[in-house]
């Protein structure tokens, strides 16, 4: 081992330093890669994002990220992250699929972790993070389904995609569910299960056509609308926190809105949330333990990786006898006694 003096003479060790680097370069570092909602979108980017900033707090990583601006960014943003320090690379979004796997396949080396995607089959070295939230979305469904005052729920997507659509069906479910129970007649405009079809604004990004499609979802006689759709819904909340709660109430998606969104808090009845922070952290923890292994990691509500946020400001307005409701329900659907597919 070398040594150096510094200028008053006492020995200072090179191992010091030697050490120091080595730790620097064993450092691990998980990057992320967005969908164009960008990494503050108050929905699943930020989300998914929020799972390394714990990784950075509770595990000591680094993290780091890279926003697409628009679908063409996807591969290219990919590779300049392969070949670099990035010990896992985590995309967000249903979209990033192909990306994703022609990466992977082509750096099998390389560990990759996907949000709201899955491959059948599966890639070795991708693990996809995937959620039962038709499970929270039935919850919620029910619950609508016993507020609403006009006898009418809107729902409406951002693009016709399975990580949209099962919200919307989780949903339409709950709301079929509440009126078989109680001899009801609630509608749910805005998506068709058997036929797929439905309310899409084609993109994850715009405010004002959030605005429009709960205006018009509200026309339609709609007092509790649910934009599946990323930052899209914030226009819808803003029109619902002039309309006021009372005529038009916001049911979140992903996130809880109701602190991701306080300027709009008051409208929120509930937000269906997607744990990605949870999967994201797991995901993590795993490669850096060297457990990473390709395959599905499912977030449900049996293990809190989708679930129902609080009412907040409209607690004292859901009656008990809705809430015990949505407990016995929750239970069913754990226990599978409830099915929450559509029929």
């Amino acid at each position: 081992m070398s040594i150096i003096r510094n200028k008053s003479g006492r020995i200072v060790a090179a191992l010091a330093f030697f050490l120091a680097s080595a730790t620097a370069a064993s450092a691990f570092t998980a990057c992320q890669v967005t969908d164009t909602g960008g990494i503050d979108d108050n929905s699943f980017n930020q989300t998914a994002w929020k799972g390394v900033l714990d990784a950075k707090e509770k595990l000591g990583v680094d993290g780091r990220y890279l926003e697409s601006q628009a679908e063409t960014d996807y591969e290219a943003n990919i590779n300049s992250l392969i070949g670099g320090d990035c010990d896992v690379i985590i995309t967000v979004g249903f979209l990033l699929g192909d990306a994703t796997k022609t990466a992977a396949e082509a750096n099998p080396e390389q560990e990759f972790s996907i949000v709201d995607f899955a491959y059948d089959p599966m890639v070795p070295n991708i693990l996809g993070q995937v959620y039962a939230t038709d499970e929270a979305a039935f919850l919620a469904g029910y619950l609508a389904a016993g507020m609403t005052k006009t006898g009418v729920l809107g729902v409406f997507g951002g693009i016709n995609i399975p990580p949209v659509t099962i919200f919307m069906d989780g949903f339409h479910s709950g709301a079929a569910y509440y009126n078989e129970q109680k001899g009801t007649s609630v509608s749910v405009l805005g998506w068709d299960p058997k036929a797929r079809e439905g309310l899409f604004t084609n993109n994850f990004d715009s405010l004002d056509d959030g605005r429009a499609f709960a205006q018009n979802l509200y026309d339609e006689g709609a007092d509790i609308v649910v934009p599946v759709a990323g930052p899209v819904g914030l226009g819808s909340a803003t029109l619902a926190s002039e309309l006021g709660p009372d005529k038009l109430k916001i049911i979140g998606v992903d996130a809880d809105l109701y602190f991701t969104d306080p300027e709009h808090k008051e409208v929120y009845l509930t937000s269906i949330t997607k744990r990605m922070d949870a999967t994201v952290l797991d995901v993590i923890k795993r490669s850096m333990d060297g457990k990473f292994e390709g395959g599905i990691l499912l977030g449900s509500l049996e293990n809190g990786g989708v679930d129902l946020a609080p009412f907040h400001d409209m607690e004292e307005a859901v009656p008990a006898e809705l809430k015990q409701e949505l407990e016995a329900i929750r239970a069913g659907i754990i226990d599978g006694s409830i099915t929450v597919a559509p029929k």
